[in-house]
């Protein structure tokens, strides 16, 4: 009777750890759970499934490892189990985009068309920040923003956009960032803002990752 070596014991478990990542849904639900802690109810509205759907693919990525949870009277909260979690997804991301055809097809048709300039990195934005020579737009949802920011952004959601570009400088560029690389609310509102005449582009990524690199968080709406 044959025994599993524990080299083939330790691939075992990095496949379930892998395993746990294929499924189009869970990547969603941790896009959502990377902006902050979440109930199995407040994903369930975020992303449009079902409760009962939500809380089978959360509990695959918790038995993975990949998501922690805690109870809270009769609701269940669950976050990232830590920020290697991000680093997990940048490198699935990374992959793809050098070597899946059709994620460079959809990247250069979508993402492309609305902000093919470089985006500005989290050091070059943490400098001008204190300089004051820039504004930063945050287009997430409020309640996404109020779990956590970049000091000193202006809070906007992408469908008010429109109705209060007055309130900004014209004199300032505008850098938007939202929940991630690929988040399409930053690409729309560059895009909406270059063309009113802004001066606008996005950040590398989004929020998480600006707190993975430990770089100052404001808590709390407007």
């Amino acid at each position: 009777m044959s025994t599993q070596s524990p080299k083939q014991a330790l691939f075992a478990e990095f496949a379930a750890v892998a395993k746990a990542l294929g499924h189009a849904h869970r990547l969603e639900l941790m896009e959502q759970l990377a902006q902050g802690e979440r109930s199995v109810e407040g994903l369930a509205q975020k992303t449009g499934l079902s409760i009962a759907n939500v809380s089978q693919h959360l509990q695959h990525m918790r038995r993975a490892g990949l998501v922690g949870a805690r109870r809270e009277g009769k609701f269940v909260y669950y976050r990232l189990a830590d920020d290697g979690v991000l680093d997990l997804l940048a490198a699935l991301r990374k992959i793809a985009e050098r070597n899946v055809a059709e994620v460079e097809r959809i990247v250069r048709s979508y993402f492309d068309d609305r902000d093919s300039l470089e985006p500005v990195s989290r050091a070059e934005l943490a400098e001008r920040l204190r300089a004051g020579t820039v504004t930063v737009l945050d287009v997430r949802p409020e309640d996404e923003f109020a779990l956590g920011h970049v000091p000193g952004a202006v809070n906007i959601p992408l469908r008010a956009l429109e109705a209060r570009l007055s309130e900004f400088d014209p004199s300032k560029e505008i850098v938007a960032y939202c929940r991630g690389a690929f988040c399409v609310l930053s690409y729309e509102a560059v895009a909406a803002l270059r063309k009113c005449g802004f001066k606008a582009r996005r950040l590398e990524d989004g929020f998480p990752e600006w707190r993975a690199a430990t770089l100052p968080v404001a808590i709390g709406s407007a």
